[in-house]
């Protein structure tokens, strides 16, 4: 994402359990007990859960500007990693639910803490059995508002709504699996009075118009963290084209924002042109369409959703994204989407790779030197905020932080200088071929980085990475 403060709320879940009572007790292998109700992250303690991996979501919602409401059915395809008597989704806010069935099946189920949705089956789960959670549920979903990270979540605008999740907003529109190790690909089926525009992460699968309402599918057929996913309702001017690579490329602007046709084509061509030339640098495009969307919705951060970033320019009347932004929400995809790291202490593997993207941009199209935009950082004076906290490790309320930014970007330069430019435009493509998709932490990076430059990197990770304080260059 951009580099401005954002935040967001985390979310509990609990449920009694379901398990047969026999004369003898039962073996290990068969007893069934319940899924944590969080996934271990130190920072998001409560985000996500755990004794299950989702494969698939299903979303679809109905959107009523008249009642500013959805009416929506979530259906869950997933795996237990063990034996289940019960299991946790994450699902925030004052959205009913009318309906949750397991299998089909009518499950019992309660709300607990700020966002847990704690779930018994009528029998329990087998470890490596295949299921299905469907619930459907109505109302008006509320953003996430945090003093230190920002707003996400649901965001209403003018004529609709942008959800923007970073890092957990998803669970204010739907049940969800909410960390990021727990990736899964993504249908969503939205529907929107006629005039309406309904866009998703993904590729468009066909559009229909019954009664007043049009309705939309979009997929995402790789797998996509929760915080990752978008959607947008509203009033948009839409272009769809192929970048030079022959990459489908979607652009659309808010009409609200103002956006000029003549520019509204010039961020489709910007795009499009950012896109291929860090093909060019970081490997095959990982995504099977790409884009961006300007949207007017008052929370002032842009954010790197998978294959299709958002922008929210709303202080700014008429304007489109610049270039820089651009470049880094789109380096993004390769690093943050289809690398995205394991914990949330990793952040800075997204945010330093982003950012030293934008210097890779400036100095292709504006002509100004990486070495000058690392040194126009590293000149910020040693008591400067800057250099406190650690980049590896940046704490909870400091995960959109310059540190994590500017010092990650700092972080990749001294790397390349370190290993060489042929080992480092190496990295650039290997690293995302080889995690594509997955999960990946800092350790891995230096190891890799290790590996592929035949180099101890002991003395740059603990300078750049591990250490607060300004280094030494």
């Amino acid at each position: 994402m951009s580099t401005t403060p954002r935040a967001f709320a985390a979310v509990t879940l609990g449920v009694a359990a379901a398990l047969t009572v026999s004369a003898a007790p039962a073996s290990a292998a068969e007893r069934f007990t319940p899924g944590a109700p969080g996934a271990g992250d130190p920072y998001f303690p409560d985000m996500g859960n755990g004794g299950y991996d989702v494969a698939h979501y299903d979303v679809g919602l109905k959107y009523d500007p008249a009642t500013k409401g959805i009416r929506a059915v979530t259906k869950i395809k997933a795996r237990a990693t063990q034996n289940l008597s019960r299991f946790n989704l994450d699902f925030l806010g004052p959205l009913t639910i009318s309906s949750l069935k397991v299998d089909g099946h009518k499950a019992s189920f309660k709300r607990t803490g700020a966002q847990e949705l704690v779930i018994t089956p009528r029998k329990g789960l087998r470890k490596h059995r295949h299921f299905t959670v469907t619930v459907a549920y109505s109302g008006v979903p509320q953003p996430i508002n945090d003093a230190t990270l920002g707003t996400s979540g649901w965001i209403p605008t003018a004529d609709g709504a942008v959800m923007v999740n970073q890092p957990f907003g998803a669970a204010t529109v739907y049940p969800v699996n909410d960390h990021p190790t727990d990736k899964a690909t993504y249908t969503f089926t939205l529907t929107a009075p006629k005039g309406h525009t309904t866009l998703s992460n993904g590729d468009l699968r066909g559009t229909s118009t019954k009664g007043g309402w049009t309705t939309t599918r979009w997929v995402m057929r790789h797998p996509m963290a929760s915080e990752l996913s978008m959607l947008a309702i509203g009033k948009y001017d839409v272009i769809t084209g192929r970048t030079g690579d022959g990459v489908p490329n979607l652009t659309a602007t808010d009409r609200a924002q103002g956006v000029t046709p003549e520019d509204a084509q010039k961020f489709h061509r910007q795009t499009a042109e950012i896109q291929d030339f860090q093909a060019s640098l970081y490997g095959r495009y990982p995504f099977t369409s790409t884009g961006g969307i300007v949207v007017k919705g008052g929370f002032g951060y842009a954010l790197e959703t998978q294959g299709r970033p958002v922008y929210d320019l709303g202080r700014r009347p008429g304007a489109i994204p610049s270039g820089s932004l651009v470049a880094h929400e789109l380096g993004h995809q390769w690093f943050g989407d289809s690398v995205t790291p394991e914990r949330w202490a990793d952040i800075w593997m997204n945010e330093g790779f982003a950012t030293y993207s934008e210097w890779l941009y400036a100095e292709k199209f504006e002509g100004t030197p990486v070495q000058e935009s690392f040194d126009a950082v590293y000149a910020t004076p040693a008591d400067d905020g800057l250099w406190k906290g650690v980049v590896s490790d940046p704490g909870r309320d400091h995960i959109f932080d310059g540190l994590v930014y500017d010092r990650g970007a700092m972080a990749v330069h001294v790397l390349r200088q370190t290993i060489g430019e042929n080992a480092f435009y190496r990295l650039l493509r290997e690293w995302p071929a080889t995690y594509r998709y997955g999960n990946a932490s800092t350790e891995d990076l230096v190891r890799f980085a290790e590996r592929l430059s035949h180099k101890k990197l002991d003395a740059w990770a603990d300078a750049w990475l591990y250490s607060e304080g300004k280094p030494s260059v």
